[in-house]
C-alpha cells in the first residue's frame, strides 16, 4: 500500500459471546447462536479468545465464517488467540502448532484471518530460556501474521522492539491500567499491520477475581479522543490497525467503540 492510501482501522471486541451486550450491540431477545451474525453487521473484526481455553475445530470455524458472511457486504476479520499451552503452560510443540493452524483453514480460505495473538502472562520474564522458547514458537507460525503481547516489563525495551521489526513480528500494543507491575500503555508499530488491545483503566486489576472484573471500566470521551490523536500521530507507520476492546462487561466496549469510531473518523481514516 502506498503512502497516499488511507490507513484502514478495524474495531471490535475480545470475543462476541458476552450476554452483557444484549440490548446494545445485540437486540434484546437475540439468541446466542445469532450473536456473531449481528456482530458482523456492526464491526469489522473480532478477537476469538475462547481458543485460549480450549481448541476449536475446523467445523466450528467454518460455522463462524458462514454466520459472519451471511451479509454479502460483510468482511469480518478474525484474530485468533493461541491456546494457553503455547504461552502459559509453555508445553506447546510444532505438532500442536500445525494442528492449530489446520483448524484455521476455513478462515484462511475465506481470507478472513487477522493476526494470531500470543498473550504471555506477567510471569513470562525475559530470561534466556524464555527467549529460546519464544524463538521456537515464532518459527512454528512463521507463515502467518503474529501479534505478541508481553505483560512483563522486561520485554518492553528498544532492543526487543527492533528485533520484532527485523523478524516481521507485530508488537501488540496495549492500554493497561496505570498500576504498578504492568507495562506502560504505548502504541508501537513494528509492521505495516498494527494490533492494539484496550484493557481499560481499572486500578483494581491485581485484586480482580475474574477477567470481567478486571475489565469493568468505561473509557471517557476524552480518553478515546486521546487515543484517536495518538493513532493519527503515527498514521505514516501503518496500513492496517486492529483495535480490540476487552471491556465487554456492562457493555462498556459498545459505548467506547462508538466514541473511538467518531473520534477516528475526524482524522480521515477508513474505520470498519
Amino acid at each position: 500500500m502506498d503512502s497516499s492510501s488511507t490507513p484502514r482501522i478495524y474495531l471490535g471486541t475480545g470475543g462476541y459471546s458476552d450476554t452483557d451486550l444484549l440490548g446494545t450491540l445485540y437486540p434484546t431477545g437475540t439468541k446466542k447462536t445469532d450473536f456473531l451474525r449481528e456482530y458482523a453487521k456492526q464491526y469489522g473484526a473480532v478477537e476469538i479468545n475462547s481458543t485460549f481455553y480450549a481448541p476449536i475445530g475446523q467445523k466450528a470455524f467454518a460455522g463462524m465464517v458462514d454466520k459472519a458472511y451471511v451479509q454479502a457486504d460483510s468482511q469480518l476479520k478474525f484474530a485468533v488467540k493461541l491456546h494457553q499451552d503455547f504461552t502459559h503452560a509453555r508445553k506447546g510443540t510444532a505438532e500442536h502448532a500445525q494442528a492449530f493452524l489446520n483448524a484455521l483453514s476455513p478462515l484462511i480460505e475465506a481470507n478472513a484471518l487477522a493476526p494470531l495473538l500470543l498473550q504471555f502472562p506477567h510471569g513470562f520474564d525475559r530470561t534466556r530460556a524464555h527467549r529460546l522458547y519464544l524463538a521456537n514458537l515464532v518459527s512454528w507460525f512463521q507463515d502467518y501474521p503474529l501479534a505478541i503481547e508481553f505483560r512483563h516489563n522486561g520485554w518492553h525495551t528498544p532492543q526487543v522492539v527492533d528485533s520484532f521489526r527485523q523478524q516481521g513480528l507485530i508488537w501488540c500494543s496495549v492500554d493497561y491500567p496505570k498500576v504498578s507491575g504492568l507495562p506502560p500503555s504505548r502504541l508501537i508499530f513494528t509492521e505495516r499491520t498494527g494490533y492494539l488491545r484496550m484493557h481499560g483503566n481499572n486500578t483494581g486489576w491485581w485484586d480482580a477475581m475474574s477477567a470481567a472484573d478486571r475489565h469493568d471500566y468505561r473509557y471517557s470521551e476524552a480518553e478515546m479522543q486521546d487515543w484517536a490523536q495518538a493513532i493519527a500521530n503515527q498514521r505514516q507507520h501503518f496500513d492496517t490497525l486492529y483495535i480490540f476492546f476487552q471491556n465487554t462487561v456492562n457493555a462498556h466496549a459498545y459505548y467506547n467503540i462508538a466514541m473511538l469510531r467518531e473520534a477516528l473518523s475526524k482524522f480521515g481514516f477508513e474505520v470498519l
